[in-house]
């Protein structure tokens, strides 16, 4: 994977297809390929008329590994986005980030609003505001010597989660100490650009869409029917929903 330098901190990324830029913020222990690739969104994204940018965040994939938590924050992760862009000479794209890279794309559209044309925040709904709670629990899921000594389900699911992926799993707990800010309301009526929320209908983690959609001026809600949060990403009613979306500003 091509690499940039980002503030010191080298981030990888991908860039394939041709049309009007899509910036695709993955979530929390996987990276552009999991996230986007294998779920078929890449291909999706390209046969519309798209050129898709996949970004690794820091400490995932094929991005630099930090152990510093405070190296994670997402408006830090937020300023990897926008420098991205800017390395790429893009002034602007569509931009669409699941779970943690939901919460990333908010900070891009709230400190960077000048590179987003629109928003879709897939994964995380209400709880961007109210928080995610057990990050400790999750960080020290991930710090165990073995999957065997994680028990609770969550920690336990994340494990086997990053385990599958291949990731570093220290990097990934002094992330998980830093990059679950919450975003007051306040902030987020700041942003302009077209919004889309979209969640699992089942999706405890995420928390409901319309708390989040209502503090945003116009922006949309999609419920993904009978998905929870690690089902929804590749679902047919995700994709289609979020390409009506984008069709529709142009």
């Amino acid at each position: 994977m091509p690499a940039f330098d980002s503030n010191g901190v080298e981030i990888a990324y991908t860039v394939t297809g041709e049309g009007p830029p899509i910036l695709l913020i993955h979530g929390f222990a996987s990276n552009g390929r999991v996230n986007w690739g294998d779920t078929g969104w890449t291909s999706a994204l390209e046969g519309s008329g798209r050129m898709v940018i996949c970004v690794d965040n820091r400490g995932h994939g094929d991005s630099e590994k930090l152990y510093d938590p405070s190296q994670y924050s997402s408006s830090i992760m937020a300023d990897d986005a926008a420098n991205l862009l800017g390395h790429l000479g893009i002034a602007q794209a569509d931009v669409m980030g699941y779970s943690m890279g939901a919460r990333i794309c908010a900070f891009l559209a709230i400190n960077h609003a000048e590179r987003v044309r629109s928003a879709v925040f897939a994964g995380l709904a209400e709880n961007m505001i109210k928080g995610v709670g057990g990050g400790e629990e999750l960080a020290a899921g991930l710090e165990a010597a073995s999957l065997d000594q994680v028990r609770d389900p969550m920690p336990r699911a994340f494990r086997i989660f990053a385990e599958s992926t291949k990731s570093d799993l220290r990097a990934l707990a002094a992330c998980m100490r830093s990059s679950r800010q919450k975003i007051t309301e306040a902030d987020l009526s700041t942003i302009t650009a077209p919004v889309l929320v979209a969640v699992g209908s089942e999706d405890e983690v995420a928390g409901p869409a319309e708390p989040l959609a209502a503090v945003i001026a116009g922006a949309k809600v999609l419920y993904i029917p009978g998905r929870d949060h690690m089902r929804a990403v590749g679902d047919k009613v995700y994709k289609q929903g979020v390409l009506e979306f984008l069709a529709e500003l142009s």
